[in-house]
């Protein structure tokens, strides 16, 4: 167990005025301000994620007890460790669970976590790497798993990704491209359209394309899988537009959170629908997917997907980019200086 030789860290700090509205900026606060935890670990990177600015926003459907930090991914170095499992000076990465809603997060230059949140460091992925990954490139790699699971291979037919523009859409393309898929993305961004093609993407389509509103059952069979980011009818539709035995992963509701919808896709056709929740995935499980991540379903040029770097004193600016929906890929935080960080 080493020790931590800073009293202080720089963070974003979100707190509320009397009148119960948020307000967010870049402080220092003590150390001794981090919640309990097996693991101390100075971060040199996080993320932005739609999860984050609505925490930063003060949206209490993500977090309930400010101040607070948000930040639901964090990769940096462990300085202290109470676990066995982990070193001072080992590598290591924490995606979801609570952090960043209401245990303080990875906008900040330390987290103190459970060492049953932590990951180490997969092999052939840098700090910032994983980051760019981060818990939307989990969420992608869980669909992705979910759909090998069920037997679909790149000779099955065409895989659908909605919202694909987004953080997790753009790395499930990405991933499932690298994997010979042929992915049709689904965007309602025409400039987002050659960012697509570059992931991989073989077709780009507009919105239209999977929002049928008829009340038919059933529609043409054309999907072998879908990821779908978006929810509503839009999930109706992609379900009701699938293959034999096809698999549809879905982790996004930005499209509505009901969706009418028989039973006849499930019964008729053999679809299987998979919810995908990685915020409580199991720790054992996740090392191997990782693995994966940063081996053969890496994409070719991860560098590609990452819209902007930004330090604390940036946030603001690109926490209303990302609510008003103009962020396509994904943001990095570095919420240190550049000592904390790696090339």
């Amino acid at each position: 167990m080493s020790e931590a030789t800073e009293t202080t860290m720089a963070c974003y700090l979100v707190e509320l005025d009397d009148q119960g509205r948020a307000h967010g900026r870049p402080t220092s606060q003590p150390l001794d301000a981090l919640p309990e935890g097996d693991v101390l670990i100075r971060v040199a990177y996080s993320s932005l994620n739609y999860k984050d600015a609505l925490s930063a926003t003060g949206n209490r459907g993500v977090t309930r007890h400010f101040p607070h930090v948000p930040g639901i991914d964090a990769a940096g170095t462990v300085v202290e460790s109470r676990s066995p499992k982990f070193s001072p000076g080992q590598k290591v990465l924490v995606t979801g669970f609570d952090l960043g809603q209401n245990t303080w997060g990875g906008w900040a230059q330390y987290v103190r976590v459970p060492s049953g949140w932590v990951v180490p460091l997969p092999e052939g992925l840098s700090l910032r790497e994983s980051m760019i990954f981060g818990t939307a490139g989990f969420t992608a790699a869980m669909s992705v798993e979910a759909i090998l699971h069920h037997d679909v291979t790149p000779e099955s037919g065409e895989v659908v990704v909605t919202g694909a523009s987004g953080g997790v859409g753009s790395l499930a393309v990405a991933m499932l491209s690298k994997l010979g898929f042929r992915v049709v993305a689904i965007s309602g961004k025409p400039h987002a359209h050659d960012f697509l093609r570059q992931l991989g993407a073989a077709e780009v389509a507009g919105r239209d394309t999977v929002n049928d509103t008829s009340d038919k059952p059933l529609l043409r069979g054309r999907w072998a899988a879908a990821v779908d980011t978006v929810g509503g009818n839009t999930l109706a539709t992609v379900i009701r537009s699938t293959k034999h035995h096809a698999c549809v992963a879905a982790c996004g509701l930005v499209g509505g959170v009901e969706m009418s919808l028989t039973v006849f896709p499930f019964i008729l056709r053999g679809v299987c629908l998979c919810g995908i929740d990685s915020a409580e995935w199991p720790i054992q499980r996740r090392p191997a997917l990782w693995q994966k991540m940063a081996g053969p379903w890496r994409p070719n040029d991860l560098e590609t997907l990452v819209a902007k770097t930004v330090t604390l004193e940036q946030l603001d600016e690109v926490i209303q980019q990302i609510l008003k929906g103009e962020i396509i890929g994904r943001v990095l935080v570095r919420p240190g200086d550049e000592k904390a960080t790696e090339p």
